[in-house]
């Protein structure tokens, strides 16, 4: 008889669906957006494009005297000039009553607590901690504080600010995205205060739940931020949630050598001023700091591509101007027409002619001018002879992409010239200038008529 046939193979079990890549970039509206902010942006907006996940802007704009919408409007301007497009967003004004809900659980579970130390009691205490060589962390003495002694404070007028309360049993350790394995020690620290007496919120709690009810996954910011992380991933632990993978980025330096003030001060209304591209600043701020070199591209897919969080050092990168201007001249000599369409005067055989000596956009129309004239060229009266015999050599030729070939090589045979004397004078008198495009180029597009016009003037 026959054995029955052996059972199939049980499918192995999916693997569980992965959460999709949510990061987040997260600047208060107090001022417009320096490089430093920039580079924030960037690093988020390219894991996001890398992973195929999602960048979000979130507006933390709970300092209500200093936020305003002028400041949040040019966020959004900014981000959008440099092509860094938000898929949502969120302000924090609109979410105050989910915090205090938050809070009022933490304090439920013994993970927040009141105090009502004034400014001044607390800068009394840090002062006398100093003297004794202790270091000045809150000794928690609100924690002592009966129901009662809360309600004789509360009587006299006192209101509360809220502290998280720290603790060596929740976590404080973390495998940083760019400094490796990382760590505070809560001991170190004062209970951080999460709001104010006068209802206001600070940084901390605010941007642990926002993390949570966004889903974000990924949190790429300073590493001035190192300390806070620490303090965060306790509230996370605290709120039941597991944390989003941080990664904190040297800060940049400026050119000489130590954290510049200035660059606090230089942002996109900068750079645009400056004639520089989106592209250019994406291009260096991208490959910063990095093992990777900083190259001229065309597109953001490059820079998508190549993006990992493994190539970025531990040192502090330096923002140079002059290599953004460089790079930036580099990037427009390599631009198709269709990139610049509609931002410049120029056709495309034009822009072909004189995008390979621009620094910045903005030239594009001097050139323009160039071609269409009239130029003011600097007087050669030694030279009148010469231009003449060039305007009668012009006149038998056909305008093409060889006439410039044509009439150089006839002026050399007819005049024995050779070098900067046969080319110089013809160059300013054409242009008006002493260097610039390949005349093979510029001259057609400069047109017969109008070269005899000047070389006859």
């Amino acid at each position: 008889m026959a054995s029955a046939p052996a059972p199939a193979p049980a499918a192995p079990a999916a693997a569980p669906a992965r959460a999709p890549v949510v990061t987040r970039f997260a600047p208060s509206p107090t001022g417009r957006l320096h490089v430093g902010n920039i580079r924030t942006a960037l690093l988020n907006w390219l894991t996001a494009r890398k992973l195929g996940g999602r960048f979000l802007l979130r507006l933390d704009d709970t300092d209500a005297a200093r936020s305003t919408e002028a400041f949040a409007a040019s966020i959004r301007e900014d981000l959008a000039w440099l092509g860094l497009h938000p898929d949502g967003e969120v302000r924090q004004s609109d979410r105050l009553a989910r915090y205090a809900e938050v809070l009022e659980a933490l304090a439920a579970a013994g993970h927040a607590y009141p105090a009502y130390e004034t400014p001044e009691e607390l800068e009394l205490k840090r002062k006398v901690q100093l003297a004794q060589g202790l270091p000045p962390v809150y000794d928690r003495a609100a924690l002592a504080l009966t129901a009662a002694d809360r309600a004789r404070l509360e009587a006299e007028g006192r209101r509360p600010h809220w502290r998280f309360r720290l603790s060596p049993d929740l976590p404080h350790r973390w495998d940083d995205l760019v400094r490796g394995p990382s760590h505070i020690d809560p001991a170190s620290l004062s209970d951080p205060v999460i709001r104010r007496a006068d209802g206001s919120w600070l940084y901390m709690l605010p941007s642990v739940v926002d993390d949570i009810d966004m889903g974000v996954t990924h949190v790429l910011r300073g590493e001035d931020h190192v300390t806070n992380t620490g303090i965060q991933l306790q509230m996370f632990a605290a709120l039941g949630h597991p944390p989003p993978a941080f990664g904190h980025a040297p800060l940049l330096t400026g050119t000489e050598g130590k954290l510049s003030k200035r660059l606090g001060s230089i942002g996109v209304a900068e750079f645009r001023a400056a004639g520089i591209e989106p592209l250019a600043v994406k291009a260096l701020l991208a490959r910063l700091g990095t093992s990777l070199p900083v190259e001229p591209v065309t597109s953001d897919e490059p820079l998508i591509e190549t993006f990992d969080l493994s190539h970025l050092g531990r040192a502090h990168p330096r923002f140079d101007e002059a290599e953004l201007l460089a790079l930036n001249a580099k990037i427009l000599h390599a631009l198709p027409h269709a990139a610049v369409a509609g931002r410049v005067p120029l056709s495309e055989a034009e822009w072909l002619a004189v995008r390979g000596n621009l620094r910045t956009l903005a030239e594009a129309a001097e050139w323009k001018a160039v071609i269409d004239g009239p130029v003011a060229a600097p007087p050669q009266p030694e030279e009148a002879a010469y231009l003449a015999e060039a305007a009668r050599l012009l006149e038998t030729l056909e305008m093409g992409p060889e006439t410039w070939g044509a009439l150089t090589a006839a002026l050399a045979e007819r005049t024995g010239r050779k070098g900067k004397s046969l080319f110089l004078p013809l160059r300013l008198a054409l242009t008006g200038r002493a260097s610039g495009p390949d005349m093979a180029a510029l001259l057609p597009l400069i047109g017969k008529h109008e070269a005899l016009a000047r070389l006859r003037a």
